[in-house]
C-alpha cells in the first residue's frame, strides 16, 4: 500500500540495511539510523534533519488518519539533533531540535514537540498539545516542568556510531547529494 516509496540519504548520513523503512523519507547529513530502527510514512513524506540520531527498536511514524490519504503537502518535519532512543514510538504532528525522546516513550500524533525537550524514558503522550522549548517530561504522571540546562551536543556519540556502524553491519548508500541536484537547474 505504500505506492510513495522513496528513501532519500544525504552524503554523511549512515543508515542501516536492516532498518525498516516505508514511505517516502529523507535523511539529511549526518544522521545515524541503528538496525531494526523503523520509519513509517504514510500519510505524507518525512524530513530528518541533520545529525539525528534513530536507536534500535524506535519508531517514528507518519500515520494516516482513518479514511485519510496520502498527501505530498503533509510533511512530518523532524528538526537537527534529535536523539529517538531504544524502543521509543514518536507520531508528534511537529518536532524542532534538540530534542530526546528516552527508552520506551510514546508520543502520540497530536503532539507538537519544540526544541529543547525531553520525553522521560516510559512516558506515554496521547493528548494533543504543545510542548514549549526546553520541557522535560518525566515521572508516572507525566508531570513536566522547564529544563535547567539545555541539551549537550551528540557530535562524540554520532562520531563513534559513524566509524563503528559499518564494521559491524550494511549500509545502504547515499544516494542523493543536493550540490549535484542544484548545478542541474
Amino acid at each position: 500500500v505504500f505506492t510513495h516509496c522513496r528513501i532519500k540519504i544525504m552524503p554523511k548520513a549512515v543508515v542501516c540495511e536492516e532498518s525498516n523503512l516505508r514511505g517516502d523519507i529523507t535523511f539529511s547529513a549526518g544522521c545515524v539510523v541503528h538496525p531494526s530502527a523503523t520509519v513509517i510514512a504514510e500519510a505524507g513524506p518525512i524530513i530528518i534533519g541533520e545529525n539525528c540520531i534513530i536507536e534500535e527498536y524506535a519508531t517514528i511514524a507518519h500515520r494516516l488518519v482513518p479514511d485519510g490519504e496520502w498527501d505530498n503537502t503533509n510533511i512530518l518535519s523532524i528538526g537537527h539533533h534529535n536523539v529517538f532512543e531504544v524502543g521509543c514510538n514518536v507520531e508528534a504532528a511537529r518536532i524542532g531540535d534538540k530534542n530526546v525522546f528516552e527508552s520506551k516513550c510514546y508520543v502520540g500524533r497530536g503532539v507538537t514537540v519544540s526544541s529543547g525537550c525531553v520525553v522521560g524514558a516510559g512516558i506515554k503522550m496521547n493528548t494533543g498539545q504543545l510542548l514549549p522549548e526546553n520541557t522535560v517530561v518525566y515521572g508516572a504522571q507525566g508531570l513536566q516542568r522547564e529544563a535547567i540546562d539545555k541539551q549537550g551536543s551528540q557530535n562524540l556519540q554520532i562520531d563513534f556510531l559513524r566509524k563503528v556502524l559499518p564494521n559491524y553491519h550494511h549500509l545502504r548508500k547515499p544516494n542523493y547529494d543536493p550540490k549535484k541536484a542544484r548545478s542541474v537547474v
